[in-house]
């Protein structure tokens, strides 16, 4: 079969990747507009902060959930009800212009958040043939970076020309443009048929590969919560590093887990051992972490140690995606991402209050060495599903 993606899967992929370009875009709405959004609203950085906050609560309460609802009712229908909500959140915040009016658009941002992983995955997992679904994944993940860099360029220059509200409105109108080429497939879309009663059930969602998948991921967000969030700080406390090539660095690291995820994509779809891959790929990662942290180098070799890490961090997560689909249950795959992805809100919420405890505290380095503990703590639970993957295969009989 070719290699080549149909004229069918390129659209399926450019629709499903949009809406996880929006995704992303929405998470990084706010907070470059949080100067303006203090002076208008009245209100300090810690109450802009709350909101954000609240969005992440709200979309690790429902993530599991909607998994559910994604496979019971239907991806496309999730998802696009998913991007028009999202978009009545952030118009709502602009044309209300309150703080009342904005911790209920994070509410509703939050819940819209929850929908994007479980039925982006389910969609492209079920349309895209197995021999390119690993790309079809890095491009799709690759989408999601391009949301997040793009919101604070665009916010700050919609803001800096039509004001606070056009910027939010134009936020939120990019929902329902991102539904469109979903809304006929989304309308004549299915629903899962029920069970007969007295039908044996399939197997259970909350397997050991299941269950040990949502902790790599966990393990993995607190790691890169660590190094996006703190390490610049940490940094600047340990060697005196200038805040500029600290972000330099930090940047670096960014663009090339981007690049890395494009090339993950083509390392996913030749191998079976997608968690070899990754396994291989987190242990280079953590050990370049741990000499970016304690190494005290300069900024030209520490921008090249980030970059290199960076990579790394990015190749391995189509592979990532991978193993969660080998995973999931028949028909649950949408669950299955849907829990799994919990563990990048458990990370949004504890990691930064523990991260900038041992910053307030004195302990930068401790930044990098607990980012690269974890890190590898994700290495072993990769290596755990390389040998669930081995013993499957070995159960298989010989033809």
């Amino acid at each position: 079969m070719s290699s080549s993606f149909s004229r069918e899967e390129r659209r399926i992929l450019l629709s499903v990747s949009g809406a996880h370009f929006v995704s992303h875009l929405h998470l990084l709405v706010l907070p470059p507009l949080f100067p303006m959004l203090r002076d208008t609203m009245g209100v300090s950085f810690l109450e802009l902060g709350f909101a954000l906050t609240l969005l992440n609560v709200v979309t690790f309460f429902t993530q599991a959930p909607m998994g559910l609802l994604v496979d019971r009712l239907g991806a496309r229908r999730t998802l696009v009800a998913g991007l028009l909500l999202g978009g009545v959140a952030f118009v709502a915040a602009g044309l209300g212009g309150s703080y009342a009016w904005l911790l209920v658009a994070a509410v509703l941002a939050g819940l819209a958040n929850s929908v994007y992983h479980p039925a982006d995955y389910a969609i492209l997992g079920n349309a895209i043939e197995d021999e390119h679904v690993g790309r079809a994944f890095s491009l799709h993940t690759f989408a999601g970076y391009a949301g997040g860099a793009t919101a604070p360029f665009l916010m700050l220059g919609v803001a800096s020309l039509g004001g606070l509200t056009s910027a939010l409105v134009l936020a939120g109108l990019l929902g329902p443009i991102a539904a469109l080429p979903l809304l006929s497939e989304a309308m004549n879309e299915k629903p899962a048929a029920r069970r007969p009663k007295g039908e044996a059930r399939g197997p259970r969602l909350l397997n050991a590969a299941v269950m040990s998948l949502l902790v790599f991921f966990t393990l993995i967000a607190f790691g890169n919560t660590a190094v996006q969030s703190f390490a610049v700080s940490a940094w600047a406390a340990a060697s005196g590093i200038s805040l500029t090539s600290a972000n330099v660095a930090l940047t670096a690291w960014l663009a090339t887990s981007a690049a890395g995820v494009l090339a993950g994509g083509h390392v996913a779809d030749r191998t079976k051992r997608h968690g070899l891959v990754a396994a291989m790929g987190l242990g280079a990662a953590a050990f370049l972490i741990l000499v970016a942290g304690l190494g005290d180098l300069s900024p030209v070799p520490l921008t090249l140690v980030m970059g290199t890490s960076g990579f790394l961090s990015g190749l391995i997560m189509p592979s990532r995606d991978m193993m969660v689909r080998a995973a999931a249950p028949p028909g649950q795959a949408g669950a299955a991402f849907g829990l799994v992805s919990t563990g990048f809100s458990v990370g949004g919420i504890v990691g930064p209050v523990g991260f900038g405890w041992l910053l307030d505290h004195g302990q930068p380095h401790a930044i990098f060495v607990i980012a690269a503990s974890l890190m590898a703590g994700a290495v072993l639970m990769s290596l755990v599903q390389e040998l669930r993957r081995g013993r499957r295969m070995a159960m298989v009989p010989a033809e």
